[in-house]
């Protein structure tokens, strides 16, 4: 009996050291958790305890961006008749998003839409220190902006770019920005997708997806990694009720640098072009292609003298993907392209005549007239007061037309108010012909407009449609 109860001792005394190393262990384990809280998580562990680390050393990077613009309201005829020909009012309307600080000396980053139209800035940050901003580069066509704010010789907090061709679907993300206005808000998700291109936001898009709850306020926000940097900017929600469904859209880190550096060193954004046209592949133009899947962009256009021709392309040509990254439609072509600058190269592979081949594309701005050759007419005709340029793959591409129409019309840019243009043609209006002559060059049109004419049979492309008729004034 004796014998036992020792035995039942000993085995106590064990159990209570295995129980204290056991212990010992845990506090080792857990100790790093909490050792440095200022830290970034370093495993799915602490990710899973709390993102907070994450949120304390990103969001001091996101701020709200106000504009104000004077709009015009009109007075309705009821008010006309009563009033005896009151003006028009004017009023000042607010608006808010949000923006991301990339530059330590205060280059703040954007959505297009945030800012557009307006006339004065202000950034707030996440600390309610306001500051006014300057606008220093917009571009509508890929939704970007970029603000300077003067910090009064103060570093701000920045987010460093990720390398978004690393990123993968189901990559954890958060999105950071001012929602509705009622302050920073933090939404957390994954990647759902990495390269939407069929969404209708932009002429280049490749879009990051998300389920991270983006909402109207949010545009201009970030959207970022674990590793506490810029995946892409929040720029769009697809929601049919207004607000977020879990479907988010955001612009990836590599355009945004892409147009940030621009508007830094050069002030302005030129695209590069590859000079083609192409269209998807569909399954049975890839089985012909002796392809198992469909894949690449099958070339349909090659513009004479433009990158893609003296680099050898063809029509014809399956492109299977640019710098190593597949492609599957022709937006996705061009934006791959586009973060990259003019002199630079793009290495294509392509099939052609059931060989795979590969191309080196020195990319170069499309070529032709810019709105720096914007003309303005006037004299006693038809055209008085409408602001033209000949219609080129420049302008083409900077007003997201077909940059092949090449020498086929003068584009209408603007009209004057109360001019006599106004009454006919619209901006964006292509002038084909004017009484039978073909209008290639601005020269052109003016050739047909003598002093004494006084009608004019004008053919024109609007919105797509032909209209002809013929104007007496």
């Amino acid at each position: 009996m004796m014998h036992t109860h020792n035995m039942t001792k000993h085995i106590s005394k064990l159990l209570a050291a295995i129980g204290l190393a056991v212990f010992a262990l845990l506090i080792v384990a857990v100790t790093p958790l909490f050792a440095d809280s200022q830290g970034l998580p370093q495993s799915r562990t602490e990710i899973e305890l709390s993102f907070a680390p994450l949120v304390k050393l990103t969001s001091p990077s996101v701020v709200n961006v106000y504009t104000q613009k004077r709009v015009t309201s009109r007075v309705s005829p009821m008010e006309q008749f009563f009033s005896g020909g009151v003006a028009p009012r004017e009023r000042v309307q607010n608006s808010l998003g949000s923006g991301v600080i990339v530059g330590a000396d205060g280059v703040i980053v954007t959505n297009n839409h945030v800012v557009e139209g307006a006339e004065s800035f202000r950034v707030v940050l996440s600390d309610r220190r306001e500051f006014p901003a300057e606008l220093i580069l917009a571009d509508e066509r890929t939704d970007l902006a970029v603000l300077k704010i003067d910090p009064e010789g103060v570093k701000l907090p920045t987010l460093p770019f990720a390398d978004t061709r690393a990123a993968q679907v189901g990559d954890l993300v958060l999105a950071i920005g001012n929602p509705f206005g009622i302050g920073q808000t933090v939404t957390s998700g994954i990647l759902s997708a990495t390269a939407r291109t069929d969404v209708g936001i932009s002429d280049y898009a490749f879009f990051l997806q998300t389920d991270a709850a983006v909402n109207p306020g949010n545009s201009g926000g970030a959207l970022i990694n674990i590793k506490g940097e810029l995946v892409g900017v929040n720029t769009a929600i697809f929601s049919r009720s207004g607000g977020s469904n879990g479907i988010g859209f955001a612009i990836p880190a590599e355009m945004v640098k892409r147009v940030v550096d621009a508007a830094i060193n050069e002030g302005t954004f030129v695209r590069p072009w590859l000079g083609l046209a192409g269209q998807a592949v569909s399954y049975d133009i890839a089985k012909a292609q002796g392809l198992d899947r469909p894949i690449g962009v099958m070339v349909t256009e090659v513009y004479e003298g433009g990158p893609a021709d003296r680099a050898g392309l063809r029509r014809g040509d399956l492109v299977t993907d640019i710098d190593g990254r597949e492609v599957f439609d022709e937006k996705g072509l061009k934006f791959l392209a586009a973060i990259k600058s003019p002199g630079e190269t793009a290495e294509l592979k392509l099939i052609r005549g059931g060989k795979i081949e590969t191309k080196r594309v020195k990319l170069a701005p499309p070529p032709g007239a810019t709105e720096a050759d914007i003309v303005l007419l006037d004299g006693p005709n038809v055209f008085s007061g409408a602001r033209v340029l000949e219609l080129s793959p420049r302008l083409a591409e900077e007003n997201g037309l077909d940059p092949f129409q090449k020498g086929s019309g003068i584009y209408v840019h603007s009209v004057l108010r109360r001019s006599v243009a106004r009454n006919f043609f619209r901006p964006g209006d292509i002038i084909r012909s004017v009484n039978g002559m073909s209008t290639k060059s601005v020269k052109d049109l003016k050739s047909v407009l003598k002093p004494d004419e006084r009608s004019w049979n004008i053919e024109l492309e609007r919105n797509g449609r032909m209209i002809q008729g013929t104007v007496t004034l």
